[in-house]
């Protein structure tokens, strides 16, 4: 039996209208940042959408602020888009997790969408929807799950509805009453019935997904990062 408050109403319930209070105090920066998003899958080169890939890539078992540092630097010496894998696992060690695995990672990545000796990360996604897009790069892109894969998505704008289901957002919809309990494993089949029940948990309280996906990840980290 899930547990009530001094009030006599259940816990998650208090944890809705919590989420629904902080949705009223944070929309306006949470939407600027989503429009930002937006601005960059439109707007941005080969290099600036392919260095937003490479972050994603980094980020499993590793903090985001850790994870853009490291981008940072590896754009600033160039060796994202020109150094070899030895070259790159030294920029990410010390500040990402398994930085050879990584570094490997994004070495094909960067093969994947070379064409003719550029970077050709636009067109490779051109005319994808979400859900294509998604699959496309879980199926060509070393590294990315259907986690990391609608990461990148959301943070070039292309996301839609689609859910980044990490332990943060999954402890979240525990507490709030969407979850009876957290998978042991998150296979592709859990997750995409997760992401339904997140998608429904977001109607519910009249948030768009983008939207609390960013407010739970501020909730847990104090700031609106990506």
């Amino acid at each position: 039996m899930r547990s009530s408050s001094p009030r006599g109403i259940p816990d998650w319930v208090s944890i809705q209208e919590e989420l629904r209070r902080l949705h009223a105090e944070r929309r306006v920066p949470i939407r600027a940042r989503l429009r930002d998003f937006a601005a960059l899958g439109r707007e941005a080169s080969d290099r600036e959408l392919f260095s937003e890939l490479a972050f994603c890539v980094l980020t499993p078992q590793t903090s985001a602020r850790a994870c853009d540092a490291a981008v940072a630097e590896l754009v600033r010496s160039g060796r994202l888009y020109s150094g070899a894998a030895p070259a790159i696992a030294r920029t990410l060690h010390h500040r990402v997790r398994f930085h050879n695995h990584k570094a490997r990672y994004l070495l094909e990545a960067r093969k994947t969408f070379t064409t003719g000796g550029h970077l050709r990360v636009r067109q490779r996604l051109e005319g994808l929807g979400p859900t294509d897009a998604r699959s496309w790069l879980v199926a060509n892109v070393l590294g990315l799950g259907l986690k990391e894969a609608t990461h990148f998505l959301r943070n070039i704008g292309r996301s839609g509805d689609l859910a980044i289901l990490d332990r943060h957002i999954l402890r979240n919809l525990r507490e709030a009453g969407a979850l009876r309990s957290l998978p042991r494993s998150l296979t592709p089949a859990a997750y995409l019935r997760i992401e339904e029940r997140f998608a429904a948990f977001a109607r519910s309280l009249l948030i768009p997904p983008a939207e609390l996906d960013l407010l739970l990840w501020s909730k847990e980290t104090g700031e609106i990062f990506k």
